[in-house]
């Protein structure tokens, strides 16, 4: 199945029969909201008799999710409480679990139970699965070659100015532990333990000096070359300015190896004032003419992009209903595929998500 040059795409059409046709890790993230199991009284809520022939069909949509998604993609799949503990098991099966997110709803149908005829407690939250492959970090990892070559980095594309510094500071005759200590001591912090002078001409932590560092050390190496050789041409010759044009351009090596690692990488970056535990608080979709009985709050659903999508990556949803996934992918500069099987409920989303783009 090959995408439009739509930011969306729609399909009105069986999740199954859709996905099978879609090629294996063709997907960044999947944000899906499946049936509970006869937790609502709507016909798609209520189409398997018994808990066990449900977990058969949703092992049928895991194995469908588990083949299309990337292999540094994110499932985040909701899931009543009462059938949680089952999904997630089967999620195991294929995927690796990361978390089961606590959905808790401030409002709801638990603001107006009978206390007294209740059996058990009354379910005021959803669960929300979120999952990836197995090994995808270390898969990342050793696709890009990311460990082994920070470390080349460090030993090579780097090197040329390393050795330049270290070649002028033999040439100089000092030693780095006797930098170190006229450093710390010019900058007025004789007992002080540490420092950076030395990472100047290490191999494993080299590190650039800064304008003021450079200078400091010119007139350091120039002092003791001008006492023992007179007449000998200045050590560190180089403007700072030429070696800060060469930092920047064998840095730019090394922040391109750092963006095909991300790219790789599953993504997933927490915002300081978001939910960044296992608990969320998000209140639910008031109700209004025409609302999906399951309608999931948009807040809650832009949380879930900012987290674990990147601008561009393709966003699928097998279960469309109200479309606020399909919102919030866009919102988030993603592209999205939906599908629904309710021909009601296809038009009605459709509809929201026109109104969307063309508002």
């Amino acid at each position: 199945m090959a995408l439009s040059a739509s930011p969306y795409t729609l399909h009105h059409a069986d999740c199954l029969s859709l996905m099978s046709s879609m090629p294996d890790a063709s997907v960044d993230a999947i944000i899906t909201d499946p049936p509970y199991f006869r937790v609502k009284s709507d016909a798609w809520d209520r189409q398997w008799r018994t808990a066990d022939a449900f977990a058969v069909w949703m092992g049928q949509v895991l194995d469908q999710c588990a083949r299309i998604l990337k292999p540094n993609g994110s499932l985040y799949l909701f899931a009543s409480p009462a059938m949680a503990a089952r999904v997630e098991l089967l999620i195991a099966e294929r995927l690796q679990v990361l978390n089961q997110i606590v959905w808790a709803k401030p409002t709801g149908r638990h603001m107006g139970t009978c206390r007294a005829s209740q059996r058990r407690f009354f379910p005021q939250t959803e669960r929300i699965l979120f999952a990836e492959h197995y090994g995808a970090d270390s898969t990342a990892e050793d696709a890009a070659g990311y460990k082994a070559q920070c470390a080349a980095l460090r030993r090579t594309v780097f090197e040329p100015l390393r050795r330049y510094l270290d070649d002028e500071r033999k040439r100089a005759g000092w030693r780095c532990s006797e930098i170190d200590a006229a450093w710390r001591e010019w900058r007025g912090t004789p007992n002080s333990q540490g420092g950076m002078a030395t990472h100047w001409f290490s191999r494993s932590q080299w590190a650039l000096p800064t304008p003021e560092a450079y200078a400091w050390l010119q007139q350091l190496f120039r002092s003791r070359l001008s006492y023992a050789l007179p007449g000998m041409a200045g050590s560190l010759g180089k403007d700072y300015v030429a070696l800060q044009d060469d930092y920047q351009c064998l840095k730019a090596q090394y922040d391109t190896l750092k963006q095909q690692y991300q790219a790789l990488r599953r993504p997933f970056a927490m915002d300081k004032v978001a939910p960044h535990t296992d608990v969320w608080h998000f209140p639910v979709v008031q109700p209004y003419p025409g609302k999906h009985p399951c309608e999931k709050p948009l807040p809650l659903m832009r949380h879930i992009m900012a987290c674990s999508t990147s601008p561009g990556h393709v966003v699928l949803d097998p279960f469309l209903g109200s479309g606020s996934t399909g919102i919030a992918a866009l919102e988030a500069g993603c592209r999205f595929v939906g599908i629904e099987q309710d021909a009601a409920i296809h038009a009605q989303a459709a509809k929201r998500l026109a109104d969307f783009v063309g508002g």
